[in-house]
């Protein structure tokens, strides 16, 4: 009779999810495997065995955020009647965060994530130009780096706001 291993302690997608939160807020480089075990209360070699290595977590936290955040992101924009203020709030809310960081810490040196960001920012530009109405003298390569630069920059500014406020 071959040994049953032991069941899973944790839910994949729960603890992917969470992962996606925890890189989005602090990166790639800024997550310690010791941070992930800690935040995401799931052991080191249950980690690995079920996700390979920090990297491959990585991946699949990147790549649940595109298909649950990104995809519906795109669903909503393409039905939006009033896009400059959806896209303002797009801004706020900090969805293109996770991909935002990839694209410019992990892209660059990994292909595997540029593929991944590449597609979700080929299905950003799919949305905005099935848009009703984009802004005036846009085009969607344009539109998306506003949107790209503009949370960049909130981003920086709050993490300045903060850390001046923590002095």
């Amino acid at each position: 009779m071959m040994a049953m291993g032991r069941p899973r302690g944790f839910d994949e997608e729960t603890v992917t999810a969470a992962a996606a939160a925890l890189f989005t807020t602090r990166a790639y480089d800024g997550v310690g495997v010791d941070d992930l075990v800690r935040q995401l209360e799931v052991h080191r070699n249950s980690l690995y065995k079920t996700f390979g290595s920090k990297r491959g977590l990585y991946l699949a936290a990147l790549r649940w955020h595109v298909s649950h955040v990104l995809q519906p992101l795109t669903q909503r924009l393409r039905s939006e009647k009033d896009t400059a203020r959806f896209l303002d709030a797009v801004i706020h809310r900090g969805e293109l965060d996770l991909l935002l960081l990839a694209a410019v810490e992990r892209a660059p040196a990994d292909a595997e994530v540029a593929t991944v960001v590449t597609s979700a920012l080929h299905l950003l530009d799919e949305a905005l130009a099935e848009t009703p109405i984009l802004p005036p003298g846009r085009t969607t390569a344009i539109t998306l780096s506003e949107l790209l630069g503009e949370r960049l920059r909130m981003r920086v500014t709050t993490a300045s706001t903060d850390q001046k406020g923590n002095l």
